[in-house]
């Protein structure tokens, strides 16, 4: 499998993350937190780099470039993803209050004053409202983007011209 594949399929996976994201959102009637929109975003930018890489079909050091993008857009939604895992850690009596909607905080608030309170967190991101096989959304999200962080790193280590499953 080329490089070109493997960042084709990247992207397939962090859109259809995304459209799980906005089926829970819209269908199934769960608000996201601050941090779960942070997470959408770590998605959008891994997403937007592996589209990029496989529009481009890079080779080579090119590849380096964009495997090093990509561990470094999806480790930051990894932290953001570990930011909230640990507040779900919490004792009750150590949660964060709970704050205002993203959006309202948008309304009223300079962005960097949003993204500070956003990534700081708040009661509602210490809330677990959804399970599949004993993990949380955020759980979940940690999973996947560490795959793709792995996924990015072996594109960045990996020697040029190596003849092996991400071959550019």
């Amino acid at each position: 499998m080329t490089s070109r594949w493997v960042f084709g399929l990247i992207f397939v996976l962090c859109a259809g993350l995304l459209g799980v994201a906005f089926y829970m959102e819209h269908v199934m009637g769960l608000e996201p937190c601050p941090l779960c929109w942070l997470q959408r975003f770590g998605f959008m930018g891994a997403g937007l780099v592996s589209l990029l890489a496989f529009l481009q079909g890079p080779t080579g050091f090119g590849v380096r470039i964009y495997g090093f993008l990509l561990a470094l857009t999806a480790g930051a939604g990894l932290g953001v993803a570990g930011r909230q895992l640990w507040l779900q850690s919490l004792p009750a009596d150590q949660v964060p209050a709970c704050g205002p909607s993203v959006e309202y905080m948008l309304e009223v608030l300079p962005f960097f004053d949003v993204l500070s309170t956003a990534l700081k967190g708040t009661g509602d991101c210490a809330e677990v409202v959804w399970r599949f096989l004993g993990l949380s959304i955020p759980g979940w999200t940690a999973v996947f983007f560490t795959l793709v962080v792995i996924t990015g790193l072996v594109l960045l280590i990996r020697r040029p011209g190596s003849r092996d499953w991400i071959d550019g």
